[in-house]
């Protein structure tokens, strides 16, 4: 059922012919299984994944840019008898540059019922909502997935708060993940420029340090009384990695980042390594590049289950719209101009967001 005539055509930011770049263009409104959900977009926000994606020449010729979506369902499948219904203010984490169905910089984007939380009303924004996707999803995924940190899942506490290191804090992932760890009860020491401090304070870190500091793990060390169990690299380069690792009390523990192509050797013994690839969600195979990733089932049932509780802990206060946010005027067509400032390295404590 739908709520009112949806067209057959759309606006769209597409790969064109090389998957080299990318325009608006008419494109298809995708067309939904018998258990899927049709999303009219309100607002978009947007990641690095979408200019590294056209750089790099990873997006499929004819597929849909764009990850993070929020908006309103016009179509359910007849399959879909609980969760989101039409009328319902949802947002989610689309497949980006791989489908010519199911990217989010459109007017309209296909979902994955188990895939979208259902926004309470007078709660998030479509602005905000758009914000909490990839990061925070990221976040979710690298701080509580069992294979990953495996820390304890708001609305429970940690028995005991325990030091965890977040390196990156003022990247949109770092500052989601700031917010869940404090949330669960952790302590969390957090490295970011020092103009970024106290907004990083605000969002539960207990410590900030400055990660231009010469001598990086002895200050964190020093600060946390060198009682690091977990750490969270949302830089994810092999500098970042190793300060990460070598911040770990000598009592060992965990560390995650988020490049999935970077080793998970720690060069400790007593520290395990793993890295997150968000698109495990989905529950199908996928690619990055050339190489071939199988579908990773639990992956998805975890996300799923962590967004059933989504709705709840936003109406409890647990969950805020916190992550600053930069309103980029002009909607699908401006997103070329949105991703160039973020390629150019001029995003810092922020997420872009368009309204279409």
């Amino acid at each position: 059922m739908a709520t009112s005539v949806i067209p057959t055509t759309m606006k769209a930011v597409v790969f064109d012919e090389s998957g080299g770049q990318v325009s608006v263009k008419e494109h298809p409104v995708p067309t939904i299984a018998d258990n899927e959900i049709l999303v009219k977009t309100v607002a978009i926000s947007q990641n690095p994944s979408e200019w590294k994606h056209i750089d790099w020449k990873l997006g499929k010729p004819g597929s849909i840019l764009g990850l993070d979506y929020s908006g309103i369902v016009v179509k359910a499948g007849k399959d879909v008898s609980s969760g989101p219904k039409v009328g319902d203010h949802v947002a989610g984490v689309a497949h980006s540059g791989a489908y010519p169905d199911k990217g989010a910089f459109a007017e309209y984007v296909k979902a994955d019922p188990e895939l979208v939380w259902i926004v309470p009303e007078n709660t998030f924004s479509h602005e905000q909502a758009a914000a909490y996707g990839t990061v925070f999803w990221t976040a979710v995924q690298a701080l509580y997935n069992p294979k990953h940190l495996g820390l304890v899942e708001p609305p429970k506490k940690v028995a005991k708060p325990e030091w965890i290191l977040i390196y990156g804090g003022s990247t949109a992932c770092g500052l989601s993940a700031i917010q869940l760890a404090h949330l669960s009860g952790y302590k969390v020491v957090t490295t970011a420029s020092s103009r970024n401090h106290e907004l990083l304070k605000s969002l539960g870190a207990d410590v900030a340090v400055d990660y231009h500091e010469h001598d990086l793990v002895a200050k964190i060390k020093q600060a946390t009384g060198d009682a690091i169990k977990y750490g969270a690299d949302m830089i994810a380069d092999d500098e970042t990695k190793k300060v990460t690792v070598q911040a770990i009390g000598p009592s060992g523990g965990k560390v995650v980042g988020l490049n999935p192509l970077q080793s998970e050797e720690s060069g400790r013994n007593d520290v395990t390594c793993s890295n997150t690839m968000l698109n495990s969600v989905y529950g199908y195979a996928y690619s990055i590049g050339s190489t071939q990733l199988p579908a990773v089932p639990q992956d998805k049932a975890h996300m799923a289950a962590f967004l059933k509780k989504l709705p709840q802990l936003v109406r409890d206060g647990a969950i805020k719209p916190k992550l600053p946010i930069k309103l980029w005027e002009g909607g699908l067509e401006a997103v070329q101009d949105g991703l160039q400032y973020m390629r150019e390295g001029r995003v810092s404590a922020e997420k872009i967001v368009y309204r279409v």
